[in-house]
């Protein structure tokens, strides 16, 4: 059996709704090739990488969102470009949620649908997304709390995917200290939550204090429970942008990124490969990712990397490929 099969018949006792049996795939297995011997029999074999590939689905939200593309798609897009793993984005699946006015009822088909696009394809669900839904970090407590709850409906959606963990946001406070008590609060009872569920709740450099990687893991320490974690993103790194906008505007400041990851990647649970532009050899061009492998590969992780293209010269199509093209090419090259 599967391992996000097994997770997910174990969750599904816990949940509110029951989801439809998928038939499991018949494992064809090619004939054996006979080869005869050589003069390069003794050649090394290609190294492989020390990682899996997923995709995220971010990396095509204007496919999605502009160009029409359905996001229950998604799993058969991303098995023909090559990846084995799904990263979902809840906020790309509105448009189906509204489709039944019962807001839980909407989620339960809507996850019955993903399974079985995801089994047909024989593709493995890993993490959602989570936006939306509430500051976890803000001084407010009440409103903390409603984030918390508010954040239950997709670790429950998650454990019945089989995926291993949400990803979640810490915005709300400015002030440093306050940012990084109401967090721990936050993160400590969703947690909780999640545990019951074999969840993890990972948070993701996403700007802000968030970004600042030695905050961030004061914070794990604070929650120190063995479901909360970290999603290194290579990329997002910004601490300020112009006129304190969110999103959008240009960067003023920056953490050292080859720092951060480092000090991100002892509570990692996935690792994010972000790509804005590349040169003409395919390499990106901001940022040296045989280093940021080196540094990933140091804390011995071995899981899923997703791809996560996010620039606008190249398609988003070429840029995920270019992408993908671009770790496994750089896993050669680490140590």
């Amino acid at each position: 059996m599967k391992r996000r099969k097994f997770i997910r018949n174990s969750a599904q006792a816990g949940l509110a709704f029951t989801l439809l049996g998928i038939a499991s795939c018949v494992d064809m297995k090619p004939k054996k090739e006979v080869t005869t011997p050589t003069d390069n029999a003794d050649e090394e074999k290609p190294k492989e990488p020390f990682f899996k590939l997923s995709l995220a689905q971010w990396s095509i939200h204007r496919m999605i969102m502009e160009q029409g593309m359905n996001p229950l798609d998604f799993a058969e897009k991303a098995h023909n470009w090559g990846f084995e793993g799904l990263e979902y984005v809840n906020h790309l699946y509105a448009k189906e949620l509204e489709k039944n006015t019962n807001s839980m009822m909407a989620l339960d088909n809507l996850v019955k649908e993903l399974l079985k696009r995801s089994d047909a394809n024989n593709m493995n669900n890993l993490i959602i997304m989570v936006d939306g839904e509430g500051d976890l970090a803000s001084n407010n407590k009440k409103d903390r709390n409603t984030g918390v709850e508010n954040h239950h409906k997709w670790v429950d959606a998650a454990a019945a995917l089989g995926c291993h963990s949400i990803r979640v946001n810490l915005f709300g406070a400015e002030d440093r200290e306050e940012w990084k008590n109401n967090s721990i609060d936050a993160l400590s009872k969703l947690s909780e939550y999640a545990k019951g569920h074999k969840i993890n709740v990972l948070v993701e450099n996403h700007g802000y204090l968030s970004s600042d990687a030695q905050l961030l893991t004061d914070v794990m320490k604070g929650v120190n429970m063995d479901n909360c974690g970290t999603l290194p993103d290579f990329g997002n790194f910004c601490l300020k942008r112009e006129n304190n906008e969110r999103w959008g505007a240009p960067c003023v400041e920056e953490y050292d990124r080859y720092k951060g990851v480092k000090e991100l990647m002892p509570f990692a649970k996935a690792v994010s490969a972000k790509t804005y532009d590349f040169d003409d050899a395919g390499n990106e061009t901001i940022m040296d990712y045989t280093q940021l492998l080196q540094i990933v590969k140091d804390h011995g992780y071995n899981g899923y990397i997703g791809v996560e293209y996010e620039g606008d010269r190249l398609s988003e199509e070429e840029g995920l490929i270019a992408t993908k093209n671009l770790l496994l090419k750089s896993a050669k090259e680490v140590s």
